[in-house]
């Protein structure tokens, strides 16, 4: 099939990611690409050139508007949207048999474009006002929407989904997440230092139960970077920085327990997967998907308690490495997830 996926803007998508939703949309353009598709990846210009790239716009926009994703901005907000529009005109003439829909734009779901050229719009964020009247209206038999979990489903759809609507579960490539026997008793985090991810907790909690913790992932919020988490680092609580690929496996595996700490309706969790494919017990808290996501594989408390998350991280020490990587291979491995959009194509197109 000859696919357009088309990106969120905010970051290029290329390694290392800045956050799951990059790093979803990468490994589908490389995962299509590998099965024989003919993919073109609408996305910032600076995104992974090993790729056909159509430029939505020249640079991600954070570089050009930083930190006003949520503001509101009428700037950000007009670039953007010229750029969307202009990517959806490109899509509708290029002769594409399916356009995989991960923008978090409104445009791409107007009813003349979504009939002219079959879709699949994945949603990954919770619903707000900005998006939510657009996706309900959207719907339409060549248009399928998927959820990233049921729980994401319920919170889009509380009285049940539609029939156009399914849930489908992220995945990853194992290989890139190799199991490792055994950790050295450490904690580890991992993702957007921002609020909403709550590192803050993680680093209170992993204090509380007396085990060392190693941060990564980008500082997405300078100032809640320098009030809220760098006077914690200091001796056991250390900051390993923004790596990617290999690089990040290999730190994720040495430890001996994930905390997963969002102060949101987290949609899915994929760094979570990532570390539970590398056999790490996670302990978290019971917030979105993760008990769909965590399942057997870890312990989950009520969401901000940190006194029962550094319980939690100590009870999760005794799961077997094997029951989290057994779970990522029943549930959530990159083939699965790229068989389920390739019948997704299919319906949209048949529609």
């Amino acid at each position: 099939m000859r696919i357009a996926l088309l990106a969120h803007l905010r970051h290029p998508i290329a390694p290392p990611f800045a956050g799951g939703l990059e790093a979803y949309t990468w490994t589908l353009a490389e995962g299509l690409t590998a099965r024989g598709h003919a993919v073109v990846l609408f996305a910032a210009g600076d995104s992974d050139r090993r790729f056909a790239i159509d430029p939505v716009i020249p640079v991600h926009h954070e570089h050009g508007f930083p930190g006003m994703e949520h503001r509101g901005d009428p700037g950000l907000k007009a670039h953007v949207d010229a750029g969307y529009g202009a990517a959806c005109d490109r899509i509708a003439a290029g002769g594409f048999d399916v356009l995989h829909n991960n923008s978090l734009s409104r445009l791409p779901l107007e009813r003349p474009r979504t009939a002219a050229v079959p879709t699949v719009t994945s949603l990954h964020v919770p619903p707000y006002d900005a998006l939510r009247w657009f996706v309900h209206d959207s719907l339409a038999p060549g248009h399928r929407i998927t959820a990233t979990s049921r729980a994401h489903a319920r919170a889009w759809w509380p009285s049940g989904a539609p029939p156009e609507v399914s849930v489908l579960h992220n995945g990853i490539d194992p290989a890139a997440w190799p199991f490792q026997e055994q950790g050295d008793g450490s904690a580890v985090w991992c993702g957007r230092i921002a609020p909403v991810k709550g590192t803050h907790l993680a680093v209170a909690a992993a204090r509380r139960a007396g085990l060392p913790l190693t941060l990564f992932g980008p500082v997405e919020e300078p100032d809640y970077w320098t009030q809220e988490i760098a006077p914690r680092l200091g001796g056991a609580i250390r900051y390993g920085g923004h790596l990617g690929g290999a690089a990040l496996a290999r730190e994720i595996g040495r430890a001996s327990v994930f905390l997963f700490t969002p102060c949101w309706d987290e949609p899915f969790g994929l760094v979570a997967v990532e570390a539970m494919a590398c056999g790490l017990p996670v302990a978290g808290f019971a917030r979105g998907a993760a008990e769909e996501v965590v399942g057997e594989a870890g312990r989950l408390v009520p969401p901000g308690d940190e006194a029962a998350l550094a319980r939690a991280a100590v009870e999760a020490l005794a799961i077997p490495r094997a029951v989290p990587r057994r779970r990522v291979l029943r549930l959530f491995t990159r083939d699965r997830w790229l068989d389920r959009c390739e019948a997704l194509y299919v319906r949209a197109r048949e529609a």
